[in-house]
């Protein structure tokens, strides 16, 4: 199975022990991967890679010594690495024409909902320019309370922000495991997982290597979050050249299957949210969001309740029916002030520039 091959969307998670190897980068192996990424966008799949990598980096250009690092000896690691990974992979795609980002996030931009709403639209914007963003976590200013804590996690939030088709984990192993491959000589690899069950989870260890903090177990956590996405996920080995292109070509790997499609995932989750408030809107508007468009201000008659920006609201017609649901891009306040507007009238309104939709159709159950 190569679901590489027709996939629209693809976030890559590259660990730290594939990346960096005795404190200096693997410029040769970085090479082979920017290949493996300017092949799948010829192809027209966008890129996302979520990578590791700073900290390992930093250490080593500040000299840091071997074992745990205290919370701002990691942080001071992570804000000279960044530097050093960002150029790493600008300087590895640029050759191809292909122009990166760095994109630092935290778990509280995800559980945050006008967070979340805020990367996902910058993402998707990149995304539309043909950028490829390079994400990771912000380690110079998270702290344990609110640190996904390993990229695997972090790489499946991204999948499912984005709504892409594949998460392929770049690993020190070929798949999932029925033991740990490096203990038991019997263990057997999984080719697909279609359901993570409680026995699939009690094989899972917490074996890593010297740079990594994922485990089997954080990796299950990943399929779990991707899965109900809509997003298939792939273990694979990811140290050798060339690996997305190995992928791509059969190499072993454990595929996890997911039971839907990413934009029937996400728009079963916004449907199932108890809306804040409501947008009362006309019959054109409701002609144009039938037809798969973005709510307008200039087709909001009427807006009730509180509501914050990214909080859930109801699209009801003229006559109280409800048409659907869908996670508004402006407060209750704002909202007000701006219905019934064309959309070149937000900034004089406002006071500031903002998203020419009220409910983008992404954001919406119909």
């Amino acid at each position: 199975m190569a679901p590489l091959t027709d996939a629209r969307r693809v976030v890559v998670k590259i660990g730290s022990s594939l990346l960096v190897e005795g404190g200096a980068l693997r410029a040769d192996w970085l090479r082979t991967l920017a290949e493996d990424v300017a092949a799948l966008r010829a192809r027209g799949a966008d890129i996302i890679l979520v990578s590791s990598g700073s900290i390992a980096l930093g250490r080593a250009a500040l000299s840091l010594a071997e074992g745990a690092l205290p919370l701002e000896k990691s942080q001071a690691a992570a804000a000279v690495g960044q530097i050093r990974l960002a150029r790493a992979y600008e300087e590895a795609l640029a050759p191809h024409g292909i122009t990166t980002a760095q994109v630092l996030v935290t778990l509280e931009d995800s559980a945050d909902r006008r967070r979340y709403l805020n990367s996902r639209a910058t993402l998707e914007q990149l995304l539309s320019l043909g950028v490829v963003p390079i994400v990771n976590e912000n380690d110079t200013v998270a702290t344990d309370e609110i640190r996904y804590g390993d990229n695997d996690r972090l790489g499946a939030q991204i999948a499912v922000t984005v709504g892409a088709d594949v998460l392929v984990l770049l690993s020190d192993v070929d798949g999932f495991y029925s033991g740990n491959p490096k203990e038991d000589a019997n263990a057997e690899r999984f080719d697909t997982i279609a359901e993570i069950t409680p026995e699939i989870e009690a094989m899972a260890g917490d074996a890593g290597t010297g740079l990594s903090k994922g485990g089997m177990k954080t990796k299950l956590l990943a399929a779990k979050t991707a899965m109900a996405g809509g997003a298939a996920m792939a273990i694979t080995l990811g140290s050798a050249p060339h690996p997305l292109k190995e992928l791509d070509a059969g190499a072993p790997a454990t595929w996890f299957q997911p039971g839907t499609d990413p934009q029937a995932a996400r728009k079963r989750w916004i449907g199932a949210m108890k809306p804040k408030g409501e947008v009362t809107v006309d019959s054109g508007a409701l002609r144009a969001l039938s037809a798969g468009k973005s709510l307008l201000p200039a087709g909001v008659t009427a807006v009730s309740g509180r509501f914050g920006r990214g909080d859930p609201v109801a699209i009801v017609g003229a006559g109280g029916e409800r048409f659907g649901i869908g996670l508004s891009r402006y407060t209750s306040d704002e909202a007000q002030a701006i219905k019934g507007q064309r959309s070149d009238r937000i900034e004089p309104l406002l006071g500031y520039p903002g998203r020419a939709a009220l409910i983008h159709r992404d954001d919406m159950a119909i």
